[in-house]
């Protein structure tokens, strides 16, 4: 229970009391008059159901007030979970959108990679070529230098 409860459990029963206390008084008969006519009844009986009256209608109120405020939260809660679900769907696009872009961008490099192992791989092989190509005048060279060389020592001998 809230302060504010307790508070108006002790009123009401301090209300209560002093009713009870002065009842004969709050059922005293008097002349009271309406305004255009004059009736006898019990002033504070009169009063009394006044102010039941009073407090039936500001506790009517407080309820109407209370009720409200609910249906209102419920309405902002209810518009805040739409707004967090297209949030997630959005966010979910994006993240797909990011995903695509990233494997584009992958596919992109990897093509890019084979097209430059592809190039290399050429120039490897003519690289070999080209080698084996100086090896064999190489060794033609040195074969015809030997030769000469042999050529010259049996002749000198």
């Amino acid at each position: 229970m809230g302060f504010r409860s307790i508070l108006l459990i002790v009123l009401f029963a301090l209300l209560a009391a002093f009713a009870a206390l002065n009842w004969a008084a709050f059922t005293a008969s008097t002349s009271l008059t309406l305004g255009f006519t004059s009736v006898q009844a019990p002033l504070g009986l009169v009063m009394l159901a006044l102010s039941a009256l009073l407090a039936l209608v500001f506790l009517g109120f407080a309820f109407y007030v209370r009720t409200s405020a609910l249906l209102e939260g419920r309405r902002q809660m209810k518009e805040l979970q739409a707004q967090r679900e297209r949030a997630d769907k959005a966010e979910s696009s994006r993240i797909t959108q990011l995903q695509q872009s990233l494997e584009a961008g992958l596919n992109r490099v990897a093509e890019q990679m084979n097209a430059h192992k592809n190039e290399l791989l050429a120039r490897m092989a003519q690289l070999e070529q080209t080698q084996a190509q100086l090896i064999t005048e190489t060794a033609n060279g040195l074969s015809a230098a030997v030769g000469e060389l042999e050529d010259r020592m049996a002749r000198r001998n």
